[in-house]
């Protein structure tokens, strides 16, 4: 029996974790790839199932993120349904107050490595009838968000490349589409619950509210046009409201969630 497949990025912990865990109930074969090798481990411990394949792999490090691919590949017989671009990294602060080395490794992360992902994965898209390319966005990449200065820039970054790949791809038969969360009740957030905009939004999602979105984008009709896809109420409002209304107001309101 073929199965459907899906590669993750930072699949270890959160969001990552819980969208492979999602596909393994619905019957894909699934890679997991994350430079945690003890929380991979733990998750094939976890799961116990013989769909499950990992690798360690540090995302920011182009070639080994191709050799993870094509190593799937493998696994796989070069069948790749889905790629899931979901390794992130966040740095809050004022801009000035963050060490630029730690924009270097969110650069990297954030951005770099979707590009290169997109990149390696290509080849197998194209041979893999209805394969979809799934890159997680964020709510701070529809206006720019104070405090959350280089994070927001890469995922306004994520935003663009998902659309113009989208338009792009659909010559090889590919979608590409992208997940708008709030914020996400992970360990990402571990360190940043000061921040003032974190506060007044709150945390109302978990990561399994992310993967069903994420299993929605997989399965929808290939003519359905959404690109962007927001998850839960509070965040489908955000996105809206930040995305249609007039940019003096959009300032002046993240400029007051956000005190500064």
């Amino acid at each position: 029996m073929t199965h459907h497949s899906v590669l993750v990025t930072g699949a270890a912990a959160g969001i990552g974790r819980a969208v492979a865990r999602h596909f393994l109930a619905e019957g894909w074969q699934v890679g997991a790839i994350d430079r945690d090798r003890a929380a991979l481990a733990a998750l094939s411990e976890e799961c116990a199932c013989a769909r499950l394949w990992t690798q360690s792999c540090d995302v920011s490090d182009g070639a080994a993120l191709a050799s993870s691919i094509e190593a799937f590949m493998t696994a796989t017989g070069g069948r790749l349904d889905l790629l899931v671009n979901n390794a992130g990294v966040l740095a809050t602060g004022d801009f000035e107050a963050v060490a630029p080395a730690r924009y270097d490794a969110l650069i990297d992360i954030n951005i770099k490595a979707v590009v290169r992902g997109c990149h390696a994965a290509l080849p197998f898209l194209m041979t893999t009838p209805g394969a979809r390319v799934i890159n997680l966005c964020s709510a701070s990449a529809a206006y720019g968000a104070p405090g959350f200065a280089v994070y927001s820039a890469s995922k306004f970054a994520v935003r663009g490349l998902t659309e113009a790949l989208d338009a792009e791809w659909r010559r090889h038969g590919i979608r590409v589409m992208a997940i708008w969360p709030l914020f996400v009740g992970t360990g990402m957030l571990a360190g940043h619950e000061t921040r003032s905009t974190m506060q007044r939004l709150g945390v109302h999602l978990g990561p399994e509210d992310v993967a069903r979105v994420v299993g929605r984008a997989a399965r929808c009709p290939r003519w359905w046009p959404q690109v962007h896809w927001n998850v839960g109420l509070r965040g489908a409002i955000s996105v809206l409201l930040l995305r249609f209304l007039p940019t003096w107001i959009n300032r002046l309101v993240v400029r007051k969630l956000a005190d500064y």
